[in-house]
């Protein structure tokens, strides 16, 4: 798990610098309740309810950057905008069953997967970053509400 200074020492390591955006944003993710993603404006409503003034375009720039570093896994759900959550180790590794309908979605597990990937990226000579998988389907309440009466 990142800490404030493993992602200083990370940004110095790229030449960038750790600016207090970037670590309100990182304890943000960090204190999420488990399972909660957030979307670019979630995150800058979230932040404007606690009276931090970062501007939504900084906050694009940050999770993009956050997510090319491996520290946050951004997300493509159901709702057609990205969304992210902060990247937990493997055994934390989770994938995500989305609803295409309402929406709802599932974390679940699958080691295979991440093995899988592990295994792939190294045999071509990668550093695994991010392993995931998301499956889009319809819901069995979704499902329901499709038969005909």
């Amino acid at each position: 798990m990142y800490t404030v200074s493993s992602l200083k020492a990370e940004l110095n390591e790229r030449g960038w610098r750790l600016t207090p955006q970037r670590e309100t944003i990182l304890q943000i993710f960090q204190n999420l309740p488990k399972g909660q993603h957030l979307s670019a404006e979630d995150l800058h409503i979230l932040l404007q309810d606690e009276g931090e003034p970062i501007s939504l375009s900084t906050i694009y720039r940050n999770l993009k950057l956050m997510s090319r570093m491996g520290i946050l896994r951004e997300l493509e759900l159901a709702e057609g905008h990205k969304h992210y959550e902060i990247n937990q180790p493997s055994p934390y590794h989770h994938h995500h069953l989305i609803c295409v309908r309402c929406n709802k979605t599932i974390e679940f597990k699958n080691d295979s997967i991440l093995k899988m990937g592990a295994k792939t990226a190294q045999k071509e000579g990668y550093h695994l970053l991010d392993c995931q998988l998301t499956i889009h389907a319809i819901c069995p309440t979704c499902q329901r509400s499709l038969l005909p009466m």
